[in-house]
This record gives C-alpha cells, sequence and structure tokens, in this order.
C-alpha cells in the first residue's frame, strides 16, 4: 500500500472513531406519539318500548330520549332520538303514502348517496318483516360522512318512515367509529320492533304527545 493510501486509510478511521465518541448514549430519538382519544364507558342496553299519537310504535334504548322536531317545516310525528351522551341524533320523518311510495323511496336513496363523495363504501340490508308488514332498508356508509347510518320503513300502502344517525361534531370515523357501531345497534332493534298503528292515526295539525 503507498503512503497516500495509508495516510487516507488513517484518515477516514479517525474521523469514523471521532464521530462514535461524540456520540451521547444519552441521546434518545423521539417519534410522534399515536392520537390517542377518550375511554367510552357505554351504558347497559336496556329498551323501552316508544308509543304515542302517530302511527308508528317500536323499542326506543332507555339511555335515549325522543323530542319533537322542532325545525321550521316539521311534519307531525317527525321526532328526534337523542343520545345525550354522545352527542348524536336519529332523525325521524314520518309520511302518510298518497300514490308517491316511489318519491319517498328515490329521495331515501338519494340522502344516502349523497354522502358517497365522501364516503368509502354503501351496504344495504334489507328488511323484510312480513307478519308485522314492515318493509325497507338500512343504508351503512362508510368513512368521514355526516351520517353513517341511514334507513327507511314502509308497509308499501300507508306508512313511510325514515331515519338517519347524524352526530352533532365534525365527522371522524376513527373516533366515532366505535359509538356508531353502539347505536347501530339501537336502530337495528327499533327497525324489528317497529310496529304500523293504523287504528291510532294523528291529524294533519295535531302536533303528537310524545313520552320521554
Amino acid at each position: 500500500m503507498s503512503q497516500k493510501n495509508i495516510l487516507y486509510f488513517i484518515f477516514a478511521v479517525s474521523l469514523t472513531a471521532f464521530f462514535i465518541s461524540c456520540d451521547d448514549p444519552d441521546d434518545k430519538i423521539y417519534s410522534p406519539k399515536p392520537r390517542g382519544y377518550f375511554r367510552i364507558n357505554f351504558p347497559e342496553k336496556n329498551y323501552r318500548v316508544y308509543d304515542s299519537l302517530c302511527p308508528y310504535t317500536f323499542d326506543i334504548p332507555t339511555y335515549a330520549k325522543m323530542v319533537p322536531d322542532r325545525h321550521k317545516g316539521a311534519d307531525p310525528c317527525w321526532l328526534n332520538l337523542e343520545f345525550t351522551q354522545f352527542n348524536a341524533i336519529v332523525h325521524l320523518s314520518y309520511k302518510t303514502i298518497n300514490n308517491d311510495l316511489d318519491t319517498f323511496l328515490n329521495d331515501s336513496r338519494n340522502f344516502a348517496i349523497r354522502h358517497q363523495v365522501k364516503a368509502t363504501g354503501l351496504d344495504e340490508t334489507t328488511v323484510i318483516r312480513d307478519s308485522a308488514k314492515v318493509f325497507g332498508l338500512i343504508y351503512d356508509i362508510a368513512g368521514n360522512t355526516a351520517s353513517s347510518v341511514q334507513f327507511y320503513l314502509t308497509d308499501s300502502t300507508k306508512h313511510f318512515l325514515r331515519g338517519a344517525l347524524y352526530f352533532n361534531s365534525v365527522p371522524n370515523i376513527d373516533s366515532l367509529k366505535i359509538i356508531i357501531d353502539f347505536i347501530r345497534k339501537d336502530i337495528f332493534r327499533l327497525v324489528k320492533t317497529c310496529k304500523w298503528k293504523d287504528d291510532n292515526t294523528i291529524s294533519a295539525k295535531a302536533k303528537p304527545k310524545i313520552k320521554t
């Protein structure tokens, strides 16, 4: 090995040793901490029958309350099932069918599809309860959407009930998914227990008496 190469070798070894000696064993490399969310304590699943002057009845959870829809233009029997603990509401709207079932069906589907702009998927669950004359669809909308679960129920001749789950917060599927899954079970319970009351309708002008 030439003298010049030997000098280069000695210089390289010395430089490496210098950097190693400067390394502080107490030095640490910090990485970003994963995003955390508050722990949620869910209530026990318990239900009661909701009944009023409206022409339908179904089970609702005991930890939610039913209140009238106060928005301008709301029809009789438009109600809000409020989950105060989770800052969530299931908006319920009822219509009497008068040769316009197709319009209600199309509107319900359009309302669900409207959320596909930010959705990552749309699943449909068919509802067929022949004995109660309750038929419909449940829409599960995946992703950071304003509404993650929607549904409609009808007897195809007179009654049409639509529901949609909303949160009073910015959509964030990472933090809301566990709550959505919890409330979805309550929505399915409502759907499975819904019954029509043909002998107990309300007038077009009367507001229902709400049992909360």
